[in-house]
């Protein structure tokens, strides 16, 4: 138990060192925390690129859920965790898989405002069109939850360059369109009209 707990420091800490000597002495690499957070995605919280590394090459699972339904790649791409998504995405991620609002990594990611991540993860085949339990897709997200701003204006282009339903309506029927013009998102609007959005 307390290597356990000196594994998942050395995750939180990326101490490649500690690890390294812990795995070599047989510690389990995706033994949990309280939350139900694996040494993988304790690392993922942190930003700890080498430590994350470390962990995927010794095994760790990047699909293993905590006790409010994250991942390692859930969590990587909501938080903009660029490098380690990169990792997770080639290390058997799945790009199907939810998280406890019934979203796709890329719904978050294009709501928190990260573009790197939302090309990142059309690019790897994640659906631009799923809705979440809200009823938003990641294109409505954008829309809905942010200030409209540069970044939200570059994530929408990229949502719509990677096949978004730019006509997909919320769950109330409104439009990504009709939102961002009650929102005075004007350039949002002009980028959705070029789209053949109604």
């Amino acid at each position: 138990m307390a290597d356990d707990q000196a594994f998942l420091a050395a995750a939180r800490d990326n101490d490649a060192a500690a690890l390294t000597r812990l795995l070599a002495a047989g510690q389990p690499v995706d033994v949990r925390d309280s939350g139900g957070r694996t040494a993988l995605l304790v690392a993922t919280h942190a930003d700890a690129i080498e430590a994350a590394r470390m962990l995927i090459e010794a095994g760790a699972d990047v699909n293993a859920k905590d006790d409010i339904k994250d991942t390692p790649y859930l969590y990587a791409g909501a938080e903009g965790r660029i490098e380690i998504l990169k990792l997770l995405l080639a290390n058997g991620a799945n790009l199907k898989d939810t998280n406890r609002f019934g979203g796709t990594a890329l719904i978050p990611a294009a709501e928190k405002g990260h573009p790197e991540n939302v090309r990142l993860l059309l690019a790897a085949g994640v659906d631009p069109n799923h809705v979440n339990g809200l009823g938003w897709t990641a294109l409505l997200e954008a829309v809905i939850l942010t200030d409209g701003g540069p970044t939200y204006q570059e994530i929408v282009a990229d949502l719509i360059k990677g096949g978004a339903d730019v006509n997909l309506a919320d769950g109330d029927g409104v439009t990504p369109l009709a939102h961002a013009r009650a929102r005075g998102y004007a350039e949002i609007a002009r980028l959705l009209e070029a789209a053949r959005a109604r």
